[in-house]
């Protein structure tokens, strides 16, 4: 299964033009039986746990379970928690070669994996702009199973919206300023909807 990930040729990208930000959208990235496969493996080899996040002072039970794994000593702090990598499972070793392939000369080293379970499943709307992802961040945003819309908004101008709908196997790379100039989040939904697995693939800086 790992081994095929290396065999399929590259699909073609899109660019989404947006002010201040730099956004390739490739929406068959994994494909088919390969995509359903991944999903599959996905939600079975993962230790997923639910997690607590702090608003105002608050702990709240995050709306979705994660995941975070990475090299030796990437570890991420977000919501006031911190968190340290397990280390790379051999399939997601593979589908971080595949994305690297599309992501020009980044190397990732870190991936926050969620699971969205239904329609009550979400996040809310937020920057991947942590001081240790660096000034301007590359994000690797990788979606198996349900599509969900992915909503984007400006942080000075909020009536400046953008949404696309992130289909099964897609992988949509948030680049330059993005991060900086953008909010993203994924709604909930009150129709009943399949589980969703997001790889968010990060470079953690020391």
């Amino acid at each position: 299964m790992t081994a095929d990930l290396f065999a399929t040729p590259s699909p073609a990208g899109e660019h989404i033009v947006l002010p201040g930000a730099d956004l390739l959208y490739y929406p068959d990235c994994f494909a088919g039986a390969e995509a359903d496969a991944l999903f599959q493996a996905l939600a079975d080899g993962i230790p997923w746990q639910q997690g607590s996040i702090t608003v105002y002072g608050k702990a709240h039970r995050e709306p979705r379970l994660s995941a975070w794994y990475g090299d030796p000593g990437c570890s991420y702090t977000y919501s006031g928690l911190r968190h340290e990598p397990l280390p790379w499972t051999p399939l997601l070793a593979g589908i971080k070669a595949r994305v690297e392939a599309l992501a020009g000369d980044v190397r990732f080293n870190s991936v926050l994996a969620n699971l969205y379970r239904n329609g009550a499943d979400s996040v809310g709307w937020h920057s991947d702009d942590e001081p240790e992802l660096g000034p301007a961040p590359v994000i690797a945003s990788v979606t198996f199973g349900q599509p969900r819309p992915f909503q984007l908004r400006h942080r000075s101008d909020k009536a400046l919206r953008y949404a696309l709908v992130l289909p099964h196997g897609s992988l949509l790379l948030m680049r330059g300023q993005t991060q900086r100039h953008w909010q993203h989040q994924i709604p909930k939904s009150a129709r009943p909807l399949a589980p969703r697995i997001n790889l968010t693939f990060r470079v953690v800086r020391g």
